[in-house]
């Protein structure tokens, strides 16, 4: 079971707590997270990555453990905490400004 932690306006899209959990088949990755999320929350598609691509929308990151992950490869395994439910995987959407 995958612990994920959405920011507000993704939960109140997908009308979720603030802590989802999710199964997810081993072994456990980024993709995987997002396909079991997008499946258990169809309002999800398309917000947190490219429908067409696959690809990490801009200003959306990955963390967990205290590292940001968005830089991994999608099908790069998840930490083992966060693959035991030990820790979430949160999701962040990015500020940028200046």
């Amino acid at each position: 079971m995958i612990r994920v932690i959405l920011p507000a306006h993704l939960r109140a899209l997908a009308r979720a707590d603030h802590e989802l959990q999710l199964e997810v088949d081993e072994p456990a990755s980024v993709r995987r997270v997002l396909d079991a999320l997008e499946a258990a929350y169809p309002p999800l598609r398309g917000t947190i990555r490219d429908p067409l691509t696959g690809s990490r929308r801009p200003f959306v990151r990955f963390f967990a453990c205290g590292e940001d992950l968005s830089s991994r490869g999608p099908d790069e395994p998840l930490p083992a905490p966060v693959a035991r439910g030990a820790e979430p995987l949160r999701i962040v959407g990015a500020i940028a400004g200046g």
